[in-house]
């Protein structure tokens, strides 16, 4: 019986052997709350995340979504929901719709709008203003 369920356990992703696969729309799990910033003299959102976002930080998932290369020099991309071509941070989306990609190693020919799958550690950032509320540590593409 227990070599069963460690197969299934392997298959459904609650082992660390595998990924978790998430949509875009597991992001939503957050909600922002304006906080006024002496350094910046403005209001910032702050995250508070929900449980079911919680439960993933420090996890690995894969996720899909739309290339946007900020600084192809430093290696600095994120990825979005939307694509940019579409405005990707127009109408209805907001900081849950985009994803800090740190990659494990440089990949050559990452474009704009390309959609991508990648894997990595989420990690979920509420405290850092300069980074992004999500982040996917040693990101690597999914083939």
């Amino acid at each position: 019986m227990k070599k069963y369920l460690v197969i299934l356990l392997m298959f459904t992703g609650l082992s660390g052997f595998s990924q978790t696969i998430i949509t875009w729309e597991v992001l939503k799990d957050v909600e922002f709350e304006d906080v006024w910033s002496e350094e910046f003299q403005a209001y910032y959102m702050v995250p508070k995340f929900g449980k079911n976002i919680s439960s993933l930080d420090g996890k690995e998932i894969q996720i899909r979504g739309f290339v946007i290369p900020v600084d192809i020099v430093q290696d600095y991309y994120v990825l979005s929901a939307n694509p940019y071509s579409s405005c990707f941070f127009c109408g209805q989306a907001g900081p849950e719709s985009v994803m800090e990609i740190q990659l494990l190693k440089q990949y050559d020919g990452l474009r704009m709008d390309q959609v991508i799958t990648f894997k990595g550690k989420l990690r979920l950032n509420a405290d850092d203003i300069y980074q992004l509320n999500y982040i996917l540590e040693d990101a690597e593409v999914v083939e």
